[in-house]
């Protein structure tokens, strides 16, 4: 039966708004150090040291429980840090996975000794976490997962591989889809998800360098890693069920459409003030498309504080906002011209090549195009 999709009108609330101001009075501190091709990292950049002063500020964990150091804040306030922090191009890698997703999984299904352990690591800006859910062979098929643990006295024995991991060899940890009963055929049923340690013996990485000479995908390898009783997180066997509920976090949030927007930003302050009427109109059908993409957005983290599952919707933005990031260095090329490939253009050529590069990657995170419409159909009773 059709399912229409809800993005129901959200209005920010006062602290919102007031938080907004000191997000951007802290960013001012920093943003010197963001180079262009940092900037156009966007959320694949990398740096320690700025996770944990976005840690000092309590914008790490905001909408989790104060018990665990959380700040028990609503998703909305969440929404107004990390909007500013992309629009600034600021370099969140090291903690966004975990504050993202990684996080509120464990507060979700963890047992109360692994919340106790590992939430205060996120929330200081000590742990980072990487995802591993594709695999060699498999594509985008994630219910091809080969990756098998079996029990090992009283914890686990983990072999496999998992590929395209973004950050691994930066991480601390890994939540992996794994197969803990049944076999490929069995598509969903037996899938599990577990917490490993990166440095754990038997855990090997090989860094995937793109053509830019860049390395933030990774292949890990796993041979015999010894994994104790709690490294099982959730339902045994409920893991497929886990990990879809979790990439609605990852699907629906700003950084599917914002992850270009320092780019488009430079763009437009570079435009003569008295540029033709068709690069206007060009801009202002970019800024129209972001507004709608973000009241879309934002309607979605409205759901999820109101503790909703919204897969269906999340993979509508996911969609959209690929379609418009990876047009962003196509626009930025046709309003300021080949200046830009050649370097000429100086800063803004280099903002413009780091997100060229990261532009076909855009449509592989958080699922391919091709599974996000698989999602949508579902969502509309198509399939």
């Amino acid at each position: 039966m059709y399912a229409p999709f809800r993005f129901d009108p959200v209005e920010l609330p006062e602290s919102a708004r007031a938080l907004r101001a000191e997000v951007r009075a802290f960013l001012s501190g920093w943003v010197h150090r963001f180079d262009p091709r940092v900037r156009g990292l966007s959320w694949m950049g990398f740096d320690r040291d700025f996770s944990r002063a976005v840690a000092a500020q309590g914008w790490i964990g905001m909408t989790w429980p104060a018990e665990y150091g959380g700040g028990a804040r609503s998703m909305l306030d969440r929404y107004v840090v990390i909007e500013e922090m992309l629009a600034a191009g600021a370099p969140v890698g090291a903690h966004w996975i975990a504050d993202r997703q990684s996080g509120p999984l464990i507060l979700k299904l963890g047992t109360e000794a692994q919340k106790a352990r590992l939430i205060p690591e996120i929330v200081r800006g000590d742990a980072c976490f990487c995802i591993g859910l594709s695999e060699p062979q498999a594509g985008s098929d994630l219910a091809a997962v080969r990756t098998r643990i079996v029990p090992d006295g009283d914890g686990w024995r983990l072999n496999g591989r998992k590929i395209w991991t973004t950050n691994a060899h930066r991480s601390d940890y890994m939540i992996a889809l794994v197969r803990s009963s049944g076999g490929p055929e069995d598509r969903h049923a037996g899938l599990s998800q577990v917490i490993v340690p990166m440095k754990a013996p038997g855990v090997h990485i090989r860094e995937i360098e793109d053509m830019a000479g860049d390395a933030h995908f990774n292949e890990v390898t796993f041979d015999d890693v010894e994994l104790g009783p709690d490294a099982l997180i959730g339902v045994e066997g409920q893991g497929w069920a886990q990990a879809t509920a979790e990439l609605a976090f990852e699907r629906s949030g700003p950084d599917r459409f914002l992850s270009a927007f320092p780019l488009l930003e430079a763009v437009t302050g570079a435009l003569d003030p008295a540029c033709e009427k068709a690069s206007a109109a060009a801009i202002g059908n970019a800024a129209a498309e972001i507004a709608v993409l973000r009241q879309m957005s934002v309607s979605i983290a409205g759901m999820l504080d109101r503790g909703e599952v919204p897969n269906t919707e999340a993979a509508v933005v996911k969609e959209a906002g690929v379609a418009f990031e990876q047009s962003t260095p196509d626009l930025a090329r046709a309003l300021l011209g080949s200046g830009l490939a050649t370097g000429t253009a100086g800063d803004l050529s280099a903002l413009y090549a780091s997100v060229l590069q990261l532009q076909p990657t855009f449509s592989l995170r958080g699922g391919t195009r091709e599974i996000v419409r698989g999602i949508m159909a579902r969502g509309l009773g198509l399939r």
